[in-house]
């Protein structure tokens, strides 16, 4: 049984993710866990999925503990006080989704043993109701988000300037402005509204969604825009001119704050050239898509940072959680002393496409194989995650999405990124 993708466990709400399998999921957690605290996003069908893990949850005896509508780098560090934590979240996909994500006290997303081992449990239904007498508490506690952000001003310095936040609808609106605002920004909202519908722009702050506040960083005249996905587990940016900041960027740019001129940086094998040149005295490890992948590997090494060009940042100092909360602290903080658009203008730049295509989930495996064999006709193959293709001028990645049914593309060069891009769509397309 495979339950975990590359970000927890995720599909449509009652149809993939149903409530008899999050009673499931909840007693094969409580089997081995005593203390659990739990929190979710705003989506319409969280709070269902929430209700049957508890219930799961205590019926193996285990306590519970409730934190509401929060960000899943606030659950996350929430979660230091409990065996682990629990989020309820479909992250950056559309309102339909709903998901489970499962982490330990040290902020760290339940590794491949851990998510294998709840699998087994559920699989051959290794799990059992406690006698009556046993079954676990279940309380409330609103203090999680005061400590996170709590956490994050003793990290950063203060901040004077302007700052437009999308929150989209999601979890970021109950801390990303009332933080900003403590660090002493003068913060100005949009879709700051918990509304699981999503109505004002998809969850995923990719540029095509950002279009809103890439409009209002401009007219009102912010420093920077900042937005979240739809557990703020994300975070992306807008610079002074309005214009977009690719996730690429901002990795460079978080990663010569934290690294310096050494250390070790990790990062996924969808990650740009831009990043290794712009880091020549650090070591840069490659691991799979997925912000697990990458945590896994930051607390193996005890690398300096990671982070993926999807928006996920993660800073080992403070949490193996992606933090898109602390992100926005310190890149506004980073912004007081050199503007994001000088920032960016420094680092060097290589065409680059992402592109998807619909692929049923049943069907990836027989075409990433197939793919596989093409692939290799066409230069160095490596196959961390996906098939990754080195050629001379650049590279192209063929990888099957961990979250949704689909196929991801990816393709980098010095000069001819469409070519290359429609090359890669092509084999795809002729596999499918």
């Amino acid at each position: 049984m495979k339950l975990f993708g590359s970000s927890g466990i995720r599909g449509l709400a009652n149809k993939e993710i149903t409530v008899d399998l999050a009673l499931e999921v909840g007693l094969a957690l409580g089997k081995s866990n005593r203390s659990a605290v739990i929190g979710r996003d705003p989506r319409v069908s969280s709070e269902m999925i929430e209700h049957a893990l508890i219930s799961g949850l205590v019926s193996a005896g285990c306590d519970v503990v409730r934190i509401g509508v929060v960000t899943t780098p606030t659950l996350a560090y929430a979660s230091r006080k409990y065996d682990c934590g629990v989020m309820i979240t479909a992250s950056h996909n559309p309102a339909p989704y709903v998901g489970i994500k499962l982490w330990n006290p040290d902020g760290m997303a339940f590794d491949s043993v851990q998510q294998e081992e709840i699998e087994r449990i559920i699989e051959e239904k290794d799990f059992a109701a406690v006698p009556w007498n046993e079954i676990g508490d279940i309380t409330s506690d609103s203090s999680a988000i005061k400590d996170h952000v709590e956490l994050i001003l003793s990290n950063v310095k203060p901040v004077r300037m302007r700052v437009v936040v999308d929150c989209g609808c999601a979890a970021g609106s109950t801390i990303t402005p009332f933080l900003l605002r403590k660090m002493g920004c003068e913060v100005i909202t949009l879709n700051a509204q918990l509304d699981g519908h999503f109505p004002a722009r998809n969850p995923e702050p990719t540029e095509e969604n950002l279009w809103m506040l890439k409009k209002a960083v401009k007219e009102f005249g912010a420093q920077v825009g900042i937005a979240h996905d739809g557990d703020a587990d994300r975070m992306m940016a807008v610079d002074e001119n309005g214009e977009f900041v690719s996730g690429d960027e901002l990795l460079a740019i978080f990663a010569l704050r934290e690294c310096k001129d050494s250390g070790k940086l990790v990062v996924p094998v969808d990650t740009s050239m831009m990043v290794d040149d712009s880091l020549p005295l650090s070591e840069v490890i490659h691991t799979r898509v997925g912000d697990v992948y990458v945590a896994e590997e930051l607390k193996k090494i005890g690398a300096t940072f990671g982070g993926e060009p999807s928006g996920s940042w993660i800073f080992p100092r403070v949490s193996y959680c992606p933090d898109g909360i602390l992100a926005a602290a310190l890149l506004v903080e980073m912004v007081q002393e050199t503007p994001l658009g000088k920032m960016r203008a420094v680092l060097p730049r290589y065409p680059t496409k992402r592109g998807t295509l619909p692929c049923d989930n049943m069907d990836k495996e027989r075409v990433m194989q197939t793919i596989a064999v093409r692939m290799k006709q066409m230069g160095k193959v490596t196959d961390i995650d996906g098939v990754r293709v080195e050629m001379k001028d650049g590279w192209v990645l063929i990888r099957p999405s961990g979250t949704e049914p689909k196929i991801r593309i990816t393709a980098e060069s010095r000069e001819n990124v469409e070519e290359l891009y429609a090359m890669a769509e092509k084999t795809v397309r002729e596999n499918l």
